[in-house]
């Protein structure tokens, strides 16, 4: 009866948990360039009784990489990642990598993100065009011209497939791994893109609202089945301690 009522518990911790990544996925639907959380479960198999009994692990996330859809604006400073690139941006303690390309400039002419961080070039270094030099284009390359003047090349980075992901605000991302720099963009044969980032464009969450409502809804049944297993266990080891604590008849 014990070994039920824990593992009742240890299925409630995991599915708490997996309740928060699916709620936090599901608010950041229409956030730009997020990535979801996913959460992988171990069983853990105690040998302390006579029959060996599976635990149920509290769950490990990570972040998906699926790439999200892309969507025109027509705004010249909005990029969408092509591929498995990842723009940079200087965050408060070190560089920080998303897929959300949406720019705005200050008035200095320095490229930012729209919460105010300074987009990285290729070297690393803040990215400054002229604020009075007319129109950017913007290259799949990530080349940045202005007036037929090259004037920076926005900086894609390769995120290492081993690399753990740790989340920065809602969008962007910190790897364990240092990203490489990507410069090939083209097949051998220098036909088929490989990746780079599209001009006027921005890409959606990668959360897909119906199958995320599914999953929250059937963690959310799974609970209650598991909160109940253990309200039913617990009632019955408090009758069994109940009865074996009164007196025998004619004692």
């Amino acid at each position: 009866m014990q070994s039920a009522l824990y593992v009742g518990l240890s299925a409630q911790v995991a599915l708490q948990k997996r309740l928060e990544t699916l709620a936090n996925n599901v608010a950041n639907i229409t956030t730009a360039g997020f990535r979801a959380d996913e959460v992988t479960f171990e069983s853990l198999i105690s040998r302390a009784a006579d029959t060996p009994v599976a635990f149920a692990s509290s769950g490990e996330t990570y972040i998906s990489r699926q790439p999200g859809g892309v969507t025109s604006t027509g705004n010249p400073l909005d990029v969408a990642v092509v591929g498995t690139g990842w723009l940079a941006f200087a965050g408060p303690n070190g560089t920080i990598y998303t897929r959300d390309g949406r720019m705005q400039m200050s008035v200095d002419g320095e490229l930012q993100t729209l919460s105010g961080r300074p987009v990285l070039d290729a070297g690393g270094v803040p990215i400054t065009v002229d604020p009075n030099g007319g129109p950017i284009s913007i290259a799949q390359d990530g080349t940045i011209t202005q007036d037929n003047n090259q004037m920076a090349t926005l900086g894609i980075y390769l995120i290492p497939q081993n690399a753990k992901l740790t989340r920065y605000e809602n969008s962007g991302v910190i790897p364990d791994r240092p990203p490489e720099l990507m410069t090939s963009f083209v097949d051998a044969n220098g036909r088929q893109a490989l990746g780079g980032v599209r001009q006027g464009y921005v890409e959606s969450s990668n959360v897909n609202p119906v199958l995320e409502m599914t999953k929250l809804i059937m963690a959310q049944r799974a609970f209650e089945s598991a909160s109940t297993m253990a309200d039913h266990s617990e009632s019955t080891l408090q009758t069994a301690v109940r009865t074996l604590g009164e007196p025998a008849k004619g004692a």
